[in-house]
């Protein structure tokens, strides 16, 4: 007998082991080798075991339903066996099922304060605390294989750099065109928009953009028009010989905690007040209606919809307008203090990748003829970001796991 399945895909190493367990009706507490003592009820293991009755084998998909279950999944007998698992007599099935100790360790829910995060954490920053994007030689990431060691040693840091502060830089790329989406497919699907599966930001004439001229473009988010705004954006530098053209980052997140803090009455009117964000394109006709600070029911912040050029006429309650309005300034004018401002320019070979739904971007204006600039950019989601780096974290879980498999092959052959 070996140690039982887990009901995900996910492989969980064993670093603390199971030493004693008591059990009541409806929940049972386990005491692990490190003296912490974790609670489950007797629903929560039930609907969280791994047999053929409770997932499908073949897709790791729940196929159970608790309602047919004729009553309240009760615990009558719980034991640690001679693997290490816990194994528990389910009543009034008489099913027994047998959990893996890894797999309870890391969804320890009796413990949550104790667990390791899950991502890394947000961390906020002005231009005075970060004066570049967060860098990483990337020179070696288009020969590598997908899935490889050599590929994990360039996501790894990148994905971790992205998800904490919003945005970083590869540097090292080939500056070639279409580039981008070899890059930005080791993340995750592109999401195609009005703008195509790819875009080119460079001065062209009958533009359908602001972006696709050299003049100043004010910090903003793109797509604020749609009701779910893409999540990350690419932009990849192939060409860049022009004077001027300085890109600008801001943390929206930074801002609007300052905001939060300098002036509350314009914060709160911002996180609530909707405003009508509208395109002005010749083919399309997005329009959508949100706060321009967006928080969760905890009141964390979840995304930023600022882009002047892109809101269409105020709609909110007449009454309400002025002060509207006078929230809108306030924004403004912190929008134009340096102490936000993070300032760079791209070489070509350079992809940076933001967070479009909490960093600003903006440019200088440049000059048209003193040279070339061209950026190719892209979207791509959120959850593209997670999910990959979840990945990575569970490639290195399974190595773990096969090191300590070997370990106990090699203690079970010596015995």
């Amino acid at each position: 007998m070996s140690l039982p399945k887990t009901p995900d895909y996910d492989s969980w190493p064993i670093d603390e082991t199971l030493v004693s367990v008591s059990h009541e009706a409806r929940q049972l507490s386990v005491t692990w080798s490190d003296g912490r003592v974790s609670r489950y009820h007797s629903v929560w293991l039930r609907e969280n075991a791994a047999d053929d009755s409770t997932i499908n084998p073949a897709t790791r998909e729940r196929i159970l339903d608790l309602s047919l279950i004729p009553a309240w999944p009760e615990i009558a007998e719980a034991s640690i066996d001679d693997k290490g698992a816990l194994s528990v007599l389910f009543t009034p099935e008489d099913r027994r099922l047998r959990f893996h100790p890894g797999f309870l360790r890391a969804n320890d829910y009796d413990n949550q304060q104790l667990l390791p995060s899950e991502l890394p954490p947000v961390s906020l920053w002005n231009g005075e605390q970060l004066q570049q994007p967060p860098t990483i030689d990337a020179a070696t990431l288009a020969g590598a294989e997908h899935g490889s060691k050599e590929e994990a040693d360039i996501l790894n840091p990148t994905l971790h750099e992205l998800l904490g502060k919003g945005l970083v830089r590869l540097r090292n790329l080939p500056a070639e065109e279409g580039a981008i989406e070899k890059v930005a497919e080791r993340i995750g699907s592109i999401r195609s928009t009005n703008f195509g599966h790819l875009f080119n930001v460079r001065a062209i004439q009958n533009p359908d953009s602001n972006a696709y001229t050299s003049i100043a473009l004010p910090p903003h988010v793109d797509l604020p028009t749609r009701e779910y705004q893409p999540g990350l954006q690419c932009l990849y530098c192939i060409e860049n010989s022009v004077e001027g053209g300085m890109a600008v980052m801001m943390d929206g997140f930074a801002i609007a905690t300052a905001m939060k803090e300098e002036h509350p009455e314009a914060y709160a009117t911002l996180t609530t007040i909707h405003w009508r964000y509208a395109n002005t394109s010749r083919n399309t006709d997005h329009v959508w209606y949100s706060p321009m600070i967006v928080l969760g029911q905890a009141g964390e912040l979840l995304e930023v919809r600022i882009a002047d050029f892109l809101r269409g006429p105020m709609t909110a309650p007449f009454d309400q307008t002025e002060t509207a309005y006078e929230a809108l300034m306030t924004l403004q004018r912190m929008l134009r203090e340096p102490r936000f401002a993070m300032r760079f320019t791209y070489t070509p070979g350079d992809m940076v990748i933001f967070d479009n739904r909490r960093l600003l971007h903006a440019r200088d204006a440049f000059e048209g003829e003193s040279g070339s600039r061209w950026l190719q950019g892209c979207y791509l989601e959120r959850d593209e970001v997670r999910s990959r780096y979840r990945m990575l974290k569970r490639d290195e879980r399974t190595q773990r796991v096969t090191e300590q498999n070997d370990v106990r092959a090699d203690s079970e052959s010596l015995a």
